[in-house]
């Protein structure tokens, strides 16, 4: 069964915008889109000219850094963009449902909201570490069920749950997309699940360069599936979703010394979180600091909300994840640089 026979079917023909850019046509002169014909002064970039649709560039170097052929991959504004494509482009406002996990990734129950679909979520419990038994959350899959995400690492919690990907998307064959969310996979020294997609259909990874290729202003996310689902989500996206001072600078992270200085980042920050989830387990206020695979740690503290005022008045801002099930008295933590977190251990003191 193709992975589009669980696509809204009132957009199996659906003809997307003709815009300029995506006709294909090439000339010299481009007098097909309304563009202004003259660049401000001191813009080298041709701003003046409507982006590609997929830029052929990016497209190519994203591929390549993921270990997929490109028609396997589309991008857009943040996996933002692709979460809330997924969405409106297989769930039937009213009738169909999303299955997810919690704590987790907001924008999924938020998205799923906004699009009139029910958001279903499997609890997992703090005290066992978050782990996730699959027939669990398979057991809330129904006839109605359209995706099953899957943030992996978890965020706020980060654990991993790549261990189960290959299980659920076979038993999810034909019945749901399974989309696993790897916003924070390059912090956990894991293969990625792209690696199981020539034997699953189903499967759709996310990917981004917000976290660890320090892109989070340009907004680059990309959608990684079968290329039915990748060209269907581009039929459905928006004409000119990547603007091309983002795309200068995609291109830009993804050059040979830039992605080794990447490297060297991420080495450093995941030393950086051993030492910072080993700072805070030692405070006699922090109840429990989980294992992450992120770049950041979640920990409880014994006042929570007393805990922040301290890090926002030496100016250092945390989240409070209390509102999620389970987290109370809980933040968030980002991973910083060494002085960073050496600011925010000085001001909980």
């Amino acid at each position: 069964m193709s992975p589009l026979a669980r696509a809204r079917p009132d957009l199996a023909a659906f003809v997307p915008y003709a815009s300029a850019r995506r006709s294909g046509l090439v000339g010299a002169i481009r007098l097909n889109a309304n563009e202004s014909p003259w660049a401000d002064n001191g813009d080298s970039a041709a701003l003046n000219r409507y982006p590609d649709p997929q830029p052929l560039a990016l497209r190519s170097d994203l591929a390549t850094l993921y270990g997929v052929a490109e028609d396997r991959l589309w991008t857009g504004r943040g996996s933002d963009e692709a979460i809330d494509l997924l969405l409106r482009g297989f769930c039937r406002a009213g009738r169909d449902n999303v299955v997810g996990l919690a704590p987790s990734f907001g924008m999924y129950r938020i998205g799923a909201q906004l699009q009139g679909a029910e958001y279903r979520a499997l609890t997992l419990s703090p005290a066992a570490g978050f782990a996730l038994d699959p027939e669990r959350l398979l057991a809330l899959v129904d006839a109605d069920t359209k995706l099953v995400v899957l943030c992996s690492p978890n965020n706020p919690t980060g654990e991993l749950h790549h261990d189960v990907v290959g299980w659920l998307a076979e038993a999810l064959a034909g019945r749901a997309l399974l989309v696993v969310d790897e916003a924070y996979i390059e912090f956990a020294g894991i293969p990625s699940a792209t690696a199981l997609l020539d034997r699953h259909d189903n499967l759709v990874v996310l990917r981004t360069l917000s976290k660890a290729h320090a892109l989070a202003g340009a907004r680059i996310g990309s959608l990684i599936a079968h290329p039915d689902v990748a060209r269907f989500i581009g039929r459905i996206a928006a004409p000119y979703p990547l603007p091309l001072p983002c795309v200068a600078a995609a291109i830009a992270a993804l050059e040979p010394a830039a992605l080794e200085r990447t490297r060297a980042r991420i080495a450093t920050l995941v030393g950086e979180r051993r030492q910072l989830a080993d700072a805070l387990a030692a405070r006699p206020d922090v109840r429990t600091v989980w294992p992450s695979a992120a770049n950041f740690v979640l920990a409880r503290f014994a006042d929570g909300p007393a805990a922040l005022q301290r890090a926002l008045a030496a100016g250092v801002v945390l989240r409070d994840v209390s509102a999620q099930p389970g987290l109370a008295d809980c933040l968030r933590i980002t991973v910083g640089s060494p002085y960073e977190n050496e600011t925010l251990l000085e001001a909980l003191a």
